[in-house]
């Protein structure tokens, strides 16, 4: 899904097994936040609380952005869900780290990294 007017940010959408992987490509900001929080909000209507950021195409993220994700957090993670982020350049790490998110979520280097974090966590549960 792109924004509207052609804007600087597409999410596109995958569920693998019970894993729903968002893949937001450009940029988060005041502008563009809604549609990333749409299809945030669209993977909590349809009960999918294992969410993978894929942030291999996100070239920043404001504080807009940022607020969608704690805003989603507390109902993922009350439903046994949690919210993953993988692949962060360089400019958007920073951002994490700086903000101290990297305490709050945790971070993968990669996309099968992080999606194996939730069939770990659920082996370890049992």
């Amino acid at each position: 899904m792109s924004a509207p007017g052609g804007g600087e940010l597409s999410v596109e959408t995958r569920h693998l097994d019970e894993v729903t992987l968002l893949y937001p490509r450009g940029f988060i900001n005041a502008h563009t936040v809604r549609l990333f929080e749409s299809e945030l909000h669209q993977a909590l209507l349809d009960q999918r609380f294992k969410i993978v950021v894929n942030c291999s195409g996100l070239h920043y993220i404001a504080s807009a952005g940022l607020g969608a994700i704690m805003g989603a957090i507390e109902e993922i993670r009350g439903n046994g869900g949690d919210l993953r982020l993988s692949e962060l350049n360089e400019t958007v790490l920073n951002i994490f780290h700086i903000l101290g998110f990297h305490h709050l979520y945790r971070i993968y280097p990669s996309e099968l990294e992080a999606v194996a974090s939730f069939r770990v966590a659920e082996g370890t549960a049992r």
